[in-house]
């Protein structure tokens, strides 16, 4: 009976012994860690197509017409969907196209023309409260560069455009949403730099329509005539008169020489 017991003994120090060296050998726990969501990207901003809104509104057609044959359609749709600034156009009606008498656009060379349309442009977004504190600034570039640049005028809320060659002013918003302002304007925007100073002058009013004299008012040669008559007519009485006195003289001498033959 005292082996069993003994190996009982002996199984139950082992048992100890076993979970003990387990709670020791056991590495410790990790320290629990909050992690953060990574934020979700931002939306990537519509893409703006120029042609569609020049397409739609207006009508621009003849503007889009140069954009796509100087082909600065590209510059203006890279800048306005591939840039932080955006873009801000002013775009001319088919009427002001059509109204440009002098200087006519179909004589400039293929780069001036593109520099024309490229006038047309402002490299950054601006709103219409935007101009008020561009007219404060002396000139303002365009994507022409160099002296191609615009003074802005804000009278009142209504924006004035001034090339140095030509004045215009914004008459509506076509569109104006971050990063794409359209604005429609009145008149072709000419540069000085290629058009020079000599602005045409404003015509003339027409002359006012002459206002024919009454009926029975005296012309000017009845006026005359009233004033030579009465100088002739006593020319004429006295003359005359001096005939009278002629034959009146002939005949007493007449009668007188009949007296002395008779004596």
């Amino acid at each position: 009976m005292e082996f069993p017991l003994v190996f009982m003994v002996s199984s139950a120090l082992l048992l100890l012994c076993s979970s003990a060296f387990a709670k020791t050998a056991s590495p410790p726990s990790p320290p629990s860690v909050s992690l953060t969501p990574t934020p979700a990207p931002a939306p990537a901003p519509d893409y703006v197509n120029l042609t569609d809104l020049l397409s739609v509104a207006g009508p621009f057609h003849t503007f889009l017409g140069y954009l796509e044959s100087t082909k600065v359609i590209d510059t203006f749709q890279n800048q306005a969907n591939n840039t932080e600034e955006g873009i801000t156009i002013f775009v001319p009606k088919d009427s002001a196209f059509s109204s440009l008498k002098k200087p006519s656009l179909s004589k400039l060379t293929s780069d001036q023309l593109k520099q024309v349309i490229l006038f047309h442009a402002l490299p950054h977004f601006y709103s219409l409260a935007d101009f008020k504190n561009l007219s404060q600034t002396s000139s303002t570039p365009t994507f022409a560069g160099g002296d191609y640049t615009l003074n802005f005028t804000d009278n009142s809320g209504t924006v004035h455009i001034s090339s140095g060659w030509s004045k215009t002013k914004v008459s509506s918003a076509v569109h104006a949403t971050d990063p794409v302002a359209i604005y429609q304007v009145d008149k072709v925007l000419l540069p000085e730099a290629i058009f020079g100073t000599d602005i045409p002058p404003t015509p003339a009013p027409a002359p006012a329509p002459e206002i024919a004299p009454a009926a029975d008012a005296p012309t000017e040669k009845s006026s005359a005539d009233s004033k030579v008559s009465p100088q002739s007519s006593p020319d004429r009485s006295s003359s005359f008169r001096i005939i009278s006195l002629g034959i009146w003289s002939n005949v007493v001498l007449a009668i007188f020489g009949l007296m002395v033959m008779f004596l």
